[in-house]
C-alpha cells in the first residue's frame, strides 16, 4: 500500500528505504477514518485500498446525513493520542516531550466525549499544503512532532501550514492530527473550514443605488 509520501516523491514499495527510528506509522487511522466518513471516496488511493479492505468487516456508512458511531470516533481520536504518547516516551528533548503531552492531553476530551461530527480538513486541504522545498531548509531543521532532521530523509516532505510560516511538519506526521482535529497542533488555530458570508436581505426602499437616485429626484423635485 502506497503512501502519500511514496506516492508524491514516487517511490515504488519495494524501494522504499527503511522507516526512520520516530516516524509514526498511521495507516491504521487512515483505514479507520475511511470508513467513517460518507465522502471518503475522494481520499487518496492509499488510504482507499486499506479501508476496502476493513470495509468487510466494519463496512462503511454512504448516507451523507449520518454521524459517525461515538464509540468509532473516540477509537479515531485515541489512535492519535496512542501515536503521539509513544514518541513522547522516546522524546529526544524536553521540549519535544512537553510539546507531545500537550497533544496527548488535548485529545484526551475527544477520547472520553467524542464529537457528533470529525471536524478536521479534507484530503484536498491536506494535499494542497504548501510543500517545503528542499533547499529552503536548514540542517537544523526538525518536525515537532517526530523531531527527526528533515535533511536526514533523502525524500522528506514537508508542509507548511497557512497560519504561520514556521508552523512546519514532515506530512505523515501532522496528516492525522489535521485530519482528525482540523486545528494547528502548535498554536491550535482552526485550518480549512470555509466562512460563510451571510447578507442580510434589504428591506423595501433600503439600500441600493436606485434607492439613493429615488431619493435625489425627490429632494430635487420639493425645492424646485
Amino acid at each position: 500500500m502506497a503512501t502519500q509520501y511514496e506516492v508524491e516523491h514516487n517511490i515504488k514499495p519495494a524501494a522504499t528505504a527503511p522507516r526512520r527510528r520516530r516516524q509514526i506509522d498511521m495507516s491504521t487511522f487512515n483505514a479507520h477514518l475511511h470508513n467513517l466518513l460518507p465522502d471518503s471516496s475522494s481520499s487518496a488511493s492509499q488510504t482507499a485500498q486499506a479501508g476496502d479492505r476493513q470495509e468487510q468487516q466494519h463496512p462503511r456508512h454512504h448516507n451523507p446525513h449520518a454521524v459517525p458511531n461515538p464509540s468509532d470516533t473516540s477509537a479515531l481520536f485515541r489512535l492519535i493520542q496512542d501515536q503521539m504518547g509513544t514518541l513522547a516516551t522516546t522524546a529526544p528533548t524536553e521540549s519535544n516531550r512537553a510539546f507531545l503531552q500537550s497533544l496527548v492531553e488535548a485529545l484526551e476530551l475527544d477520547v472520553a466525549h467524542p464529537p457528533r461530527q470529525i471536524e478536521g480538513v479534507s484530503q484536498e486541504f491536506l494535499d494542497g499544503l504548501d510543500r517545503v522545498p528542499r533547499r529552503a531548509l536548514r540542517d537544523d531543521d526538525v518536525c515537532p512532532i517526530c523531531a527527526e532532521r528533515y535533511l536526514d530523509d533523502p525524500y522528506c516532505l514537508v508542509v507548511e501550514l497557512p497560519c504561520h510560516a514556521s508552523h512546519r511538519f514532515d506530512l505523515e506526521c501532522v496528516g492525522p492530527w489535521l485530519r482528525g482535529k482540523g486545528t494547528c497542533p502548535m498554536c491550535r488555530k482552526e485550518l480549512g473550514k470555509r466562512k460563510e458570508v451571510v447578507v442580510a436581505p434589504k428591506r423595501d426602499g433600503e439600500g441600493g443605488e436606485e434607492d439613493e437616485d429615488d431619493e435625489d429626484d425627490d429632494m430635487n423635485g420639493l425645492y424646485a
